[in-house]
């Protein structure tokens, strides 16, 4: 699925190495993974540079030559997506990072990493924001290549492929630099009715609160990060909702549990 990378330009500095292929070892799922597919939290974007490996011009994969974008922006596409797990998991991926199979990451073919994509399952509707850092699958109508945790989420892991739609996020970055974020809050269901909870200074405490939640059966329960002049704050939201007549009834329920100050919110 995976090899190493042959330069087009072989006077590019950058050496661009992907995941060896394991003689003899076949991928697959982890024998255990604690968590449904609706307690998987997406990934934050992050405004970033481009990373110093995985960006030539163009590499070559197969015989078969490819061209990293400039940018990422607008960028949107259907196709296939795969997922990769077990025989990559601590491999270097091609940004040079630790392919994780717990994280929520992807690879692409040309897309210039790292950069946030979302990802719509046609087959079933859910939507999962990863981070791509890595190149492929070089598998024809394959677009992106997701980790376990993200095909878990999105209902890929269970069918081995599926029909996506795809498109870059660069809605509520966050400057990992210097904390200033671009919009108001990271949110992808624009529109959509939110029953917000309560807003934390940490991410800790609001996991917290995530985790007592669930035990109580909200299993919608997400953070949302918002910048409030640099300082981050992590807020607690239940949602999205399909109608006011739901959402009004789950506050209800919030308010039985003494959580009085829940309000219902629309994200526009």
């Amino acid at each position: 699925m995976y090899t190493t990378l042959q330069l087009a330009k072989p006077s590019l500095p950058v050496l661009l190495v992907l995941l060896l292929n394991a003689c003899g070892v076949r991928d697959g799922a982890p024998d255990r993974y604690g968590r449904n597919w609706d307690e998987i939290p997406d990934a934050i974007p992050k405004k970033v540079k481009q990373s110093k490996y995985g960006n030539p011009a163009s590499y070559e994969v197969f015989g078969k030559t490819y061209y990293v974008l400039d940018s990422s922006e607008g960028f949107k596409q259907k196709g296939d997506a795969s997922w990769y797990g077990t025989k990559f998991h601590g491999r270097r991926t091609s940004s040079g990072e630790t392919y994780n199979m717990y994280a929520m990451t992807a690879a692409h073919k040309t897309l210039p990493i790292p950069c946030y994509v979302e990802v719509k399952n046609l087959n079933n509707g859910r939507k999962a924001v990863v981070r791509v850092n890595d190149r492929g699958p070089f598998h024809d109508g394959r677009i992106i290549d997701l980790s376990y945790a993200a095909a878990t989420k999105l209902g890929v892991a269970a069918t081995g492929t599926a029909p996506v739609q795809i498109r870059v996020v660069t809605k509520g970055y966050i400057d990992e630099r210097n904390g200033q974020g671009t919009d108001k809050d990271y949110v992808t269901d624009d529109g959509k009715l939110y029953i917000q909870i309560a807003a934390f200074g940490t991410e800790e405490n609001a996991m917290e609160m995530i985790e007592d939640l669930r035990s109580k059966n909200f299993r919608s329960a997400r953070i949302h990060v918002d910048n409030n002049n640099g300082k981050l704050l992590y807020r607690v939201r239940i949602g999205p909702v399909p109608t006011s007549n739901v959402a009004e009834k789950v506050l209800a329920q919030l308010k039985e549990i003494n959580l009085n100050n829940a309000k219902i919110i629309r994200y526009n």
